[in-house]
């Protein structure tokens, strides 16, 4: 059997008037080492419908902040934008995806918040307002994690996170409260972490989380 071909969306870099596509290759070898073919995704919002006929499954990728200003939030002063181009091209993928449920998306860390965030969830912009210690989800840090998804150690780096599942179904939550994982009941496989399998250890938390995207794009 073919091995399904899962896009990542990458990230944005605009420097001396030249726009950069960019992706760690982490996700890169977590998505082949899991048994799909990585696609990378440049952000063409016109032709997200086009770019999705080519793909088994997405992955949205981690990355610098959204833009809530767009979604009646004011912007809180220690937001880290993304780029304009990638957060155009994000939301029109995820529109594109509202059309095509039979393709399995898997969001990581801003990619669950942008999942979120499509649906009308809140966001929680600084999460040092509102938790104690938000320094222990910042900087690829390792807290635990419990809930449907399962529970163990996992690999952290943001300091904003969904505020309520809104649509979603809760699939973990951390120790101190913190939504880390969601998944839409009526699409066959929508699921959002807010921590990086790919950098977490935990077999069925990491490498596991990847494995099951792989498994529903190839259905």
């Amino acid at each position: 059997m073919a091995r399904p071909i899962i896009g990542i969306s990458c990230n944005v870099k605009e420097e001396n008037a030249k726009t950069f596509f960019m992706l760690h290759s982490a996700y890169v070898n977590s998505v082949n080492e899991a048994g799909g073919v990585a696609f990378l995704i440049p952000h063409q919002a016109n032709l997200s419908a086009e770019t999705l006929d080519a793909l088994d499954g997405v992955l949205l990728t981690g990355g610098d902040d959204i833009d809530m200003r767009e979604f009646g939030q004011a912007l809180h002063a220690k937001a880290d934008l993304m780029s304009p181009l990638r957060q155009r091209g994000d939301f029109a993928l995820l529109r594109a995806l509202d059309e095509r449920p039979h393709i399995p998306v898997l969001g990581i860390c801003l990619g669950m918040q942008l999942m979120g965030v499509h649906k009308g969830c809140a966001l929680i912009q600084h999460l040092h307002d509102v938790i104690p210690n938000g320094d222990r989800h910042v900087g690829n840090k390792i807290h635990p994690i419990s809930g449907a998804i399962g529970s163990g150690p996992v690999t952290s780096s943001h300091h904003q996170a969904l505020s309520g599942a809104g649509p979603f179904e809760t699939l973990a939550l951390s120790d101190d409260g913190v939504l880390e994982a969601i998944r839409l009941a009526n699409r066959d496989f929508y699921v959002g972490v807010q921590w990086h399998p790919e950098r977490t250890l935990d077999a069925a938390l990491g490498l596991g989380i990847l494995q099951n995207l792989v498994k529903a794009a190839a259905k």
